[in-house]
């Protein structure tokens, strides 16, 4: 049977994920280091999976609400307003997803029409551009660059809207650059945002995982909540990737859109992972979240590490202050970046992703994540460092 007149057209046209191209080929390579897949390396603190494996014990094995654990909800709404100083009421403006990737499609699938852009900035996530075109959207990049941190300016901001344009899609800590944005650097994109009345996608999944002060939700800034799709999970600060949990804080208008969509496609997230999440938070507030810290600081040192060595390499790197990836340049060895981690893995045995995967202002870029152990990326280093000295040898 000839499947190309069976298959959805639009799901034809989309690219495959580059992240898991490369990871794929890693896999299959023996005693490959991988930077490529953003994961914690840590396994999922002691204390949330003996929750979840009590919740198993006690039955909890059914169903919960479509909107999620009640109790999970208040957890998240205390949790937010504590750490974030964003209030959202557990009861209308917050329900449980699986993992924050579920929210960011059903957070697209809820406002957007067919026709309408999303702006997004690139380089950005590899999922925002797929998702907005599935659901009939028009994805719109902002170009972001290395002199500036990779940040969104309110010059590109505005030279970017359109009459088309519904909404925008913020990531900050970033994927792939780890750029953060500062309180005053989100104020000043407010008043555009505000003056074309467009709503905002909030992915804040690497909160936690910021290094350079404290993370600022644009959520929390002066009228924002009322236009703010929040975002987030517990994959990457919590180490609970596996556990598919994830969040949305909006407005009661629409969230009632988003958990329709919910009840038809998935009913409620897993029980299990919910319980767990709770105990994550209610038993992290307790210890002032210590475990989360100690995360935190250790991929620290790693990102201080990794920036040197890319910079001490000649493959410059920004400072990337949150996240837990480096995104360095190799147009000093006339690659792009596509050439260069397939040449590298091969050659190496070290997996980076290719910068294109993220957008085209990617191109000249690789990502290297850097959340696996220290042997390993200093291993990885010393690959690259033999990679680059052949490559002059050529």
């Amino acid at each position: 049977m000839n499947y190309e007149n069976k298959i959805n057209k639009t799901v034809q046209n989309i690219p495959p994920s580059g992240i898991r191209k490369f990871f794929d080929i890693a896999s299959t390579i023996k005693d490959a280091i991988s930077l490529g897949v953003g994961e914690p390396d840590f396994i999922t603190p002691d204390y949330i999976r003996e929750a979840g494996i009590k919740s198993i014990k006690e039955g909890k094995t059914a169903y919960t609400s479509n909107q999620g654990e009640y109790a999970l909800r208040v957890a998240i709404s205390d949790y937010l307003e504590t750490r974030f100083e964003v209030s959202y009421r557990p009861d209308t403006e917050i329900f449980i997803t699986v993992g924050a990737s579920e929210a960011i499609d059903l957070s697209l699938r809820a406002i957007i029409n067919p026709g309408e852009e999303v702006l997004l900035t690139d380089p950005g996530y590899v999922s925002y551009a797929p998702n907005i075109t599935l659901v009939g959207g028009v994805p719109k990049p902002i170009k972001t660059i290395f002199e500036n941190n990779f940040k969104l300016t309110p010059e590109a901001l505005e030279k970017a809207i359109t009459k088309k344009t519904k909404a925008i899609i913020l990531s900050y800590p970033c994927n792939p650059t780890g750029a953060i944005m500062t309180k005053s650097e989100l104020q000043v994109l407010i008043p555009i945002i505000k003056k074309h009345d467009l709503l905002v996608i909030a992915d804040e999944i690497y909160a936690e995982l910021t290094y350079s002060g404290i993370h600022t939700s644009v959520a929390s800034l002066e009228d924002m909540k009322n236009r703010t799709i929040y975002i987030s999970g517990f994959s990457k600060a919590f180490a609970m990737t596996g556990w598919r949990i994830g969040y949305v804080g909006a407005p009661k208008e629409i969230m009632d859109a988003m958990v329709k969509m919910h009840q038809y496609t998935i009913m409620s997230a897993p029980t299990v992972g919910q319980y767990a999440a709770i105990a994550a938070l209610e038993e992290g507030k307790k210890e002032e979240f210590i475990t989360v810290k100690k995360m935190r600081d250790s991929y620290n040192e790693r990102r201080v590490f990794v920036i040197d060595s890319f910079n001490r390499l000649g493959l410059t790197c920004n400072s990337a202050e949150g996240a837990f990836y480096a995104f360095p340049s190799v147009k000093s060895t006339d690659l792009t970046g596509d050439n260069f981690a397939e040449r590298l893995l091969l050659t190496q045995k070290v997996a980076v992703v290719p910068g294109s995967g993220f957008g085209a202002e990617g191109l000249n870029y690789i990502r290297a994540c850097y959340a696996t152990s220290m042997q390993n990326l200093k291993t990885a280093v010393q690959k690259v460092e033999s990679f680059l000295y052949d490559l002059k040898r050529l």
